[in-house]
Order: structure tokens, then sequence, then C-alpha cells
């Protein structure tokens, strides 16, 4: 490897991480926020968008820098795709923590509802899939990604009871209704952070072993 391709593919990884950790602790800060009862924590999170911004701006252009002027091929050449494609799923992440943000805004002015056990479960799970599928990208380990890939139908069947759940709880108390699809909103955007999770982990599957394994299920 040409050690000025290897030097800037060490500074994508280490502002991918840098983005990761901030797209993890939006989620985070969020669900505290809806455990909490916290409306200021929520505008932190709603307001904390721009940083991650930036970086996808950032990495983007590192990307396209690398690209053109060295000209990297086999596992490298990997790299830097799986690098793009990632910082979009990282951005989207910060995107849909906002969203989350502001659907625990509606939610505070209302009475708290049932127990909120699933969403914090899927929060913490979302958090793990999204620093285990960074971690399977920088040290380039496929077992990890694929643990990824498995932690998804959780955090599915999660998502679906809270629907399961909340269902007749409108249909025994009308009042809750607006608050009860704050929670399913709220466990839905939860569910595409671990999406967005996954498709990390899917590139990283593809730049090690050069394997597509989208729209496929684990190797037999």
């Amino acid at each position: 490897m040409v050690p000025q391709v290897q030097e800037h593919l060490d500074a994508l990884k280490e502002r991918l991480l840098v983005m990761g950790g901030l797209a993890e602790e939006q989620v985070r800060l969020v669900t505290a926020a809806l455990v909490d009862r916290d409306a200021a924590l929520a505008s932190r999170v709603q307001s904390g968008d721009q940083r991650i911004n930036g970086l996808h701006i950032e990495i983007d252009q590192r990307c396209v820098k690398l690209l053109a002027l060295h000209q990297p091929v086999a596992v490298d050449l990997r790299a830097v795709v799986a690098a793009v494609k990632i910082n979009t799923d990282l951005e989207r992440v910060g995107d849909l923590a906002v969203n989350v943000a502001e659907a625990v805004q509606r939610y505070l002015h209302h009475t708290p509802l049932r127990p909120l056990d699933h969403i914090p479960r899927m929060a913490d799970l979302a958090q793990r899939m999204l620093r285990d599928a960074l971690d399977a990208y920088v040290r380039r380990e496929v077992a990890l990604a694929q643990n990824v890939l498995d932690t998804d139908d959780i955090v599915d069947a999660l998502k679906s009871q809270v629907s399961i759940d909340l269902v007749p709880v409108m249909k025994g108390a009308p009042e809750t209704i607006e608050p009860s699809l704050d929670l399913i909103l709220i466990a839905r955007h939860l569910e595409r952070i671990a999406d967005h999770a996954t498709n990390i982990a899917e590139d990283v599957i593809f730049m090690v072993s050069a394997r597509d394994v989208r729209h496929h299920g684990p190797p037999g």
C-alpha cells in the first residue's frame, strides 16, 4: 500500500469515528430526554445536529480528494466507497435523532403513558449497533458486522411490540391517542437508526470480503 493512501485512510477512519460518536451521543441524549421528561435536553439534541452536518461535508470532501489524487484499488477502493456510504448513514442518524427530539417535545405536553420499557431498550440496542458497526469498519471485522445484522431483528420486534402495546391504550382512552402516536413514531425513528447501523455493517462486509449481503440472509 502507498504510505500516503494509508495515511489518508487512517484520517478518514478517525473522522468517521468522531461523527459516529456524535451520532451515538445524540441518540443517548434524546432517549434520556424522553425518559427523564427533559424538554431542555430535547432542545439540545435539536440544535446539536450542526456538527454532524459539518462532518458530513468534510468527510465527503476527503473521500473525493482521496479518490482523485491517489486512485486506490481493491480493498482500499472499497474502503473509500464504504466511507462515502457510511458518512451518509451517520448523517441520517443525526437527522433521525432530531426527529425523535421533536416527537419528544410534543409527547412532554401530555400525561406520561405506560412505562417505556421497549423504547429505551431499542435506543440502547441502536447505539450499540452503531458503535459495533463502526468498530467493525475500523478493525475490518466481518464477524462483528454480522452481529450487527443479527441484532436488527430484535429492534424490529421491539418496534412492533410498542405498537401492539399502545393500540389497546388508545382504544380505551381517546386522550391518549396523540401521545401514543408520538411514541409509535419515536419507535419507528429508532428502528430506522438501527437500519442505518445495519447498512454500515453490510458495507463493512462488502469492503472486507467483496461479498454483497444486502437483501440476503447470513451466509450458510
